[in-house]
């Protein structure tokens, strides 16, 4: 494992090979994608426990998804059983630091929705915890929108710490406590990149839904919005997650044999 520093173009090529991944294997990849969110529906629908419970395995399967990035560079099939691949392939040491990590990053956000009830009075905390209804008009004359923004502030040093963390656990044998020290120490060397990489990927999920959005409403068809921007935002979503493993690939010099039409490292 070397971790690398890279310019600040790095974030733009990490884009494109997103994009890139994606379009190597889009069925494969939605299929992941939406696997994914029913196993998380089904975890959080158990009582009590239900609102965090899913959290616990966001880094084992954040591993999952990584290895199908790696599979599909490498030309492998891919299938969805992957997505607990970081719990299943490299033994019962590196599945419990996964979960270790999960607990920590069940408290970390925990403590972000907590710092979002300074703002809000709780409502958000209580929304993402324990469930319930909002109506618009509510959330219009409440504080949970000023409340979502404090947790996405927050949010960003949690997201630096578990960036890498579960793939330097699983692949690279790092004890947690570390994994996540080298995780944010390389997200911060390279914040740079990281800002091109994350205003390109803002810009595009902005792009779609308001371009989107205003196109339908221009043609008549806005009742028809929701159907056909839900579908274009899961294809972006899923496109930014295949990005992930461009960011590994790009911090860690990863040099694994690629096709040629691959984009430049840009390393």
């Amino acid at each position: 494992m070397q971790l690398i520093e890279v310019p600040a173009k790095a974030g733009y090529v990490w884009f494109r090979q997103g994009i890139w991944l994606f379009r190597r294997n889009p069925l494969a990849f939605l299929t992941l994608f939406f696997a994914y969110l029913l196993a998380m529906t089904l975890i959080s629908a158990i009582p009590v426990i239900g609102g965090v419970l899913p959290l616990l395995f966001v880094p084992g399967v954040a591993v999952g998804f990584m290895a199908a990035c790696r599979d599909t560079i490498a030309g492998k099939p891919v299938f969805p059983t992957i997505l607990i691949d970081g719990f299943r392939s490299y033994g019962s040491n590196v599945a419990k630091h996964l979960l270790v990590l999960g607990a920590v990053y069940v408290v970390a956000m925990l403590l972000v929705l907590a710092a979002s009830a300074f703002v809000d009075g709780g409502a958000l905390l209580r929304l993402m915890t324990i469930g319930g209804d909002l109506d618009a008009e509510a959330l219009a004359n409440s504080d949970v929108p000023l409340a979502v923004l404090a947790s996405l502030l927050c949010y960003v040093p949690v997201s630096m710490l578990f960036w890498f963390a579960p793939v330097l656990t699983a692949w690279h044998d790092v004890p947690p406590v570390k994994a996540m020290f080298f995780s944010i120490v390389s997200c911060w060397r390279n914040k740079g990149a990281f800002m091109v990489y994350g205003a390109l990927w803002f810009a595009v999920s902005t792009v779609v839904s308001i371009g989107l959005s205003t196109l339908l409403r221009a043609l008549g068809a806005g009742d028809f919005t929701v159907a056909i921007l839900m579908p274009a935002l899961i294809i972006v979503t899923t496109m930014l997650y295949c990005s992930f493993y461009a960011t590994y690939r790009g911090c860690y010099g990863v040099q694994e044999k690629q096709p040629a039409e691959m984009p430049d490292s840009g390393r």
